[in-house]
């Protein structure tokens, strides 16, 4: 049995795709969970859509995947060059169109751009172009005058206009099409480059893959590739088509959601880790229905012959759960180098970060929810005093403004000012004046935040925000509480 080649293939068009993401990923893991090679290819024919710095996102995409390739540009590992332009200026593709040419499965197409402007109809509300085949009864000697004389040309598929054509996939089965609906395709375009489709066959066949994974639109396209296989009698690789990816209102993911690219994300403060794990599950469902997943245990578990051909919804709700859920098993002190930017980018003053990254660790989902979760240790927000109300402590404006009042002096007294000095400090207070303890906290918290929920709890904050500070904001609500 040959041994499992998967590639991944992608244009450096710019950032890359959750579907593109996900095709690596999936790409990776037959591969791997086989024992076989991951190569990396960069199609680049379609030179006007090609953004500079892509290829450079590309490596660095899966560098911190961790989606090592195997094979590549950079890892040569003798079947190269692996990028197209490359194998194009070696004339590698001109090449085996030609020999297509010679068995009569392709032909020279000379016609200009007004004659098959004149070939598109309208069928059924749709706008269909389809070449009627015309070059292809062109003599040997009108073909060899064309070419003498420098005429533009491409070169095109030959496809039977008779019969059927059969396509397996290993989700969707046998996909079987009338000859007559596939158009003679150009393989070849004017500029002496390949197209998409000719390129991917050409370049599979010889760099060995045995198994190809893309998104389910170019099922409408695959026949077509069948044919191609077929012409140059080469075996036909296995091809595992993955289901769409929707937004939560069921549409294709496109750019304007503002996170369909793996960048989106990360800007946004997911995890790597955590991107990874979930669109590993977008398409594919484990036996088990275990849902949090190392890259190693996906390598382990994963089979292609449990996905869904079903869309797929990038469920954002889910998906920050499922960060939220690798935020809290960081490493304490790899979460505050993490964290660390974040905090610095809200609180200027000179305060506990590591005390107060270790307060919200707990509390947030992505890394950008830590500027509302800490912005009230800056400054004090603008609140309603209503706040200071909470029938289960049984607090209201009056007994908090008697309350900060009594607590003022025994805070200003305090020598410890740690949490668990002020923690015994205020409980036996509370003690005293057989007040509950949350009689006391809440209107301290709701004081020296101006918030209705915290990372943490009044001794806590004012632990971090320190002596001075504290007095001052318990003195400014005293006022607040005061002057209405």
């Amino acid at each position: 049995m040959a041994k499992v080649r998967t590639r991944f293939a992608p244009s450096p068009t710019g950032r890359m795709h959750v579907g593109n993401l996900r095709t690596a990923l999936y790409a990776y893991l037959i591969a791997k969970h086989a024992g076989g090679d991951f190569m990396l290819r960069i199609e680049d024919t379609d030179q006007e859509r090609e953004v500079e710095g892509a290829v450079d996102i590309i490596y660095r995409t899966l560098a911190k995947t961790g989606l090592i390739h195997d094979e590549g540009p950079d890892k040569d590992g003798g079947v190269g060059p692996y990028v197209q332009s490359e194998r194009q200026a070696q004339g590698i593709y001109l090449e085996y169109a030609k020999k297509l040419i010679e068995k009569g499965e392709a032909y020279y197409c000379f016609c200009d751009e007004e004659r098959l402007a004149g070939l598109v109809t309208e069928f059924e509300g749709k706008t269909i172009s389809r070449y009627d085949k015309h070059c292809l009864h062109l003599s040997k000697e009108e073909i060899e005058a064309n070419l003498a004389a420098g005429k533009p040309y491409v070169i095109r598929q030959n496809n039977p206009t008779e019969g059927t054509t059969t396509f397996c996939d290993e989700l969707y089965g046998d996909i079987t099409v009338q000859n007559e609906e596939l158009d003679d395709m150009i393989l070849i375009k004017s500029d002496g480059f390949p197209t998409y489709n000719f390129a991917n066959v050409v370049d599979d066949h010889l760099m060995n893959i045995t198994h190809v994974v893309r998104g389910n639109e170019y099922l409408s396209s695959s026949p077509k590739y069948n044919r191609l296989y077929e012409a140059f009698g080469w075996e036909i690789p296995t091809y595992i088509h993955c289901p769409l990816i929707t937004d939560e209102s069921h549409k294709k993911l496109s750019k304007r959601s503002g996170h369909s690219s793996f960048e989106d994300l990360l800007d946004q403060g997911f995890l790597t880790e955590a991107i990874i794990n979930f669109v590993a599950l977008l398409g594919w469902c484990p036996e088990d229905n275990q849902e949090i997943f190392s890259l190693e245990e996906l390598v382990k578990v994963f089979d292609y012959r449990n996905m869904s051909k079903s869309p797929a919804v990038l469920d954002m709700t889910k998906l920050r759960w499922m960060n939220s859920e690798y935020i809290k098993a960081m490493d304490p002190d790899a979460f505050y180098e993490m964290a660390l930017p974040y905090i610095k980018e809200v609180i200027t003053k000179d305060m506990d970060f590591r005390k107060i990254a270790s307060m919200i660790q707990s509390r947030i989902e992505v890394f950008t929810d830590i500027r509302d979760q800490i912005d009230f240790f800056e400054a004090v927000p603008d609140y309603d005093i209503e706040m200071y109300t909470h029938k289960k402590m049984k607090t209201n404006r009056e007994n908090s403004l008697t309350l900060l009042q009594e607590v003022l002096p025994i805070l200003e007294n305090a020598t410890a000012f740690d949490n668990d000095s002020l923690f015994a400090t205020l409980q036996a207070f509370a003690g005293e004046h057989e007040y509950k303890t949350g009689f006391v906290m809440w209107p301290l918290r709701t004081a020296v935040s101006g918030k209705q929920a915290t990372p943490g709890g009044a001794t806590e904050l004012m632990s971090v925000l320190g002596k001075d500070e504290t007095i001052a904001r318990i003195k400014a609500a005293i006022e607040k509480l005061q002057s209405i």
